[in-house]
């Protein structure tokens, strides 16, 4: 265990990464089996990971359990979020976007799900659906009552194929409403489609049992557990984590300080006061090397992420790849306290190779023999994580043919440049 120091109420700015990066899981070392027990404590320590579509190395909510955790079964995570009731420790909600979050966390989501069904916090097409077309909405869910899981295209009722983004058949209008509202919620995945099922079928009796806590109650839990994963934060940073609204958490905010569950500091260089949870410890240092999805919760929050490392991160998914700065799946790198380089990544599932588009190092970084080292090995590590035997240096820059001679012996059998 690294040695520890107790927090001032005046952090510097690399004590306050230290203990961000403590929060988030990556300061111990990574166990040689990843077991149930492992998973669990790391998914009640973050409180929420974020799914999304893009699968250019894997999907984004098995990423940052690998970034922490090392090589892990991804079987894991699945039963986890989509088990049965006695293994189902995650459900899928809106947290931070769509959602797994621990399912100590639903009841705190009640109000949440109130406010859907008023029309409120949802998209506004998925607001007026619920409005204008409720004899659809009471249809789909009498099916789910009867049949469920059950998909979107297994209700479908529209002739002809579907138009582009947001052109969802009435029934995928009717479920996605009902997800939000609470009165369904995702029994399992089929691929990437969400099967809908009656939340009494799906989620532990205990969990549905519970009393529902009041807003104030449930702000203060949401606040409390982002606080605890963020380590140091702003006011807008608690807010963020789990997308709550300023008007709603002030009062909140206000009791963790009165009871002294919070402690106000100041950060070097932040305009805001910060936050963290009673009188932590700091670590003196952090070494946990590590590649980060795009979506990973330490780096989500774009304007915390430069206040926090300096760092300056935008997606390029969906830019044209002319004007792209970096790449279309770019990770950053974690080395020590510091992101210290941006790599694209792809996986080439057909070719059997993880494919190392780019590396872009970051202006004030010039990378060393040690962190060359430690940057082959979150390469050879996840290509042998992902199934691909291969390693593929596509990156033409110097710093790339560096690496090439820097590479560690034993990671030569699987390179290919």
């Amino acid at each position: 265990m690294p040695s520890v120091i107790s927090s001032p109420r005046r952090l510097t700015l690399a004590q306050a990464r230290r203990l961000a990066l403590k929060a988030q899981g990556f300061t111990s070392s990574p166990p040689v089996i990843v077991n149930r027990g492992h998973l669990n404590r790391l998914l009640d320590r973050l409180g929420v990971l974020q799914i999304d579509s893009v699968n250019a190395l894997a999907r984004s909510h098995y990423l940052p359990v690998f970034s922490r955790l090392g090589s892990y079964s991804t079987d894991l995570l699945d039963e986890a979020a989509w088990g049965r009731n006695r293994h189902r420790s995650l459900f899928e909600y809106w947290g931070h976007e769509a959602s797994l979050l621990p399912v100590s966390l639903y009841p705190a989501m009640h109000w949440r799900m109130r406010r859907a069904q008023d029309g409120m916090g949802i998209y506004k097409h998925l607001a007026r659906f619920g409005r204008d077309r409720r004899e659809v909405i009471e249809r789909v869910l009498a099916s789910v009552q009867a049949h469920g899981p059950l998909g979107a295209g297994e209700l479908n009722t529209r002739e002809g194929p579907a138009g582009p983004w947001w052109d969802w058949s009435d029934e995928k209008h009717a479920l996605e409403w009902l997800f939000a509202a609470g009165e369904v919620t995702v029994s399992r995945r089929r691929g990437f489609e969400r099967l809908y099922d009656l939340p009494e079928r799906v989620l532990p009796e205990c969990i549905l049992n519970q009393a529902e806590p009041d807003l104030l109650d449930a702000h203060r839990q949401l606040l409390r557990q982002s606080a605890s994963a963020l380590g140091v934060a702003t006011e807008k940073d608690l807010r963020d984590y789990y997308r709550l609204a300023p008007q709603d958490t002030r009062a909140a905010l206000q009791t963790l300080i009165e009871d002294g569950t919070l402690t106000p500091v100041s950060v070097e260089g932040w305009r805001q006061p910060a936050y963290v949870i009673g009188e932590p410890r700091i670590p003196r240092q952090i070494e946990a090397p590590a590649l980060l999805s795009p979506f990973d919760s330490l780096i989500w929050f774009r304007e915390r992420t430069e206040r926090l490392f300096g760092f300056h991160y935008r997606l390029e998914f969906y830019v044209p790849p002319a004007k792209r700065t970096y790449g279309y799946y770019v990770m950053p790198f974690l080395h020590g306290d510091r992101l210290i380089g941006r790599i694209d990544l792809r996986a080439r599932r057909a070719d059997g190779e993880l494919t190392v588009v780019a590396i872009h190092p970051e202006p004030d970084i010039t990378f060393d023999d040690s962190q060359l080292t430690a940057l082959a090995r979150q390469f050879e590590q996840l290509a042998s994580w992902l199934g691909l035997p291969r390693i593929h240096l596509a990156c033409e820059r110097p710093l790339a043919q560096k690496l090439s001679t820097h590479w560690p012996v034993d990671l030569n059998r699987r390179r290919e440049l």
